[in-house]
């Protein structure tokens, strides 16, 4: 229970830092996004600072032998570059350059009661049911989203 506490609190946490920065806004985001044009550059600012944020503090948390709720780590450990990754990044670009949203922001822009951050959700929702069943189909190894466990 603690463990979905904690995941709460971050959550809400994630979703104020990006209702103050603005990254809720899809014109702003669609202005970083529009490097030959009128360029805002924001949401660069934002993502150092999440960087920044992690690279000091990931330091001191791996040094633990375990996270605080659960018994240990789960990190990535694959570290190469296939197909699949290219064709969903690529696709999750375009996406984001369409409609100016992500997934945490979208979730986020909800609460402006303004129909475009819904439409994002359901459409985004439809994809990943998409993804579900030709997946099998173009990949038939387990999905790359397995975490490997590092102590």
């Amino acid at each position: 229970m603690r463990e979905k506490g904690l995941a709460l609190i971050a959550g809400l946490l994630f979703g104020l830092g990006l209702g103050v920065s603005q990254m809720v806004d899809r014109d702003r985001v669609l202005g970083f996004l529009d490097i030959a044009g009128d360029w805002d550059p924001t949401l660069a600012f934002v993502m150092g600072g999440a960087v920044l944020v992690t690279l000091i503090s990931f330091r001191f948390v791996l040094q633990r032998p375990h996270p605080i709720f659960i018994e240990k780590f789960y990190l990535p450990t694959r570290q190469d570059i296939d197909r699949t990754l290219l064709i969903g990044a690529g696709l999750f670009g375009i996406g984001w350059g369409i409609a100016g949203y992500c997934p945490g922001p979208a979730i986020t822009a909800t609460v402006l009661g303004i129909a475009n951050p819904f439409i994002f959700l359901v459409a985004m929702i439809i994809g990943s049911w998409a993804y579900t069943a030709i997946s099998p189909l173009m990949n038939p190894k387990p999905p790359r989203s397995s975490p490997g466990a590092v102590k």
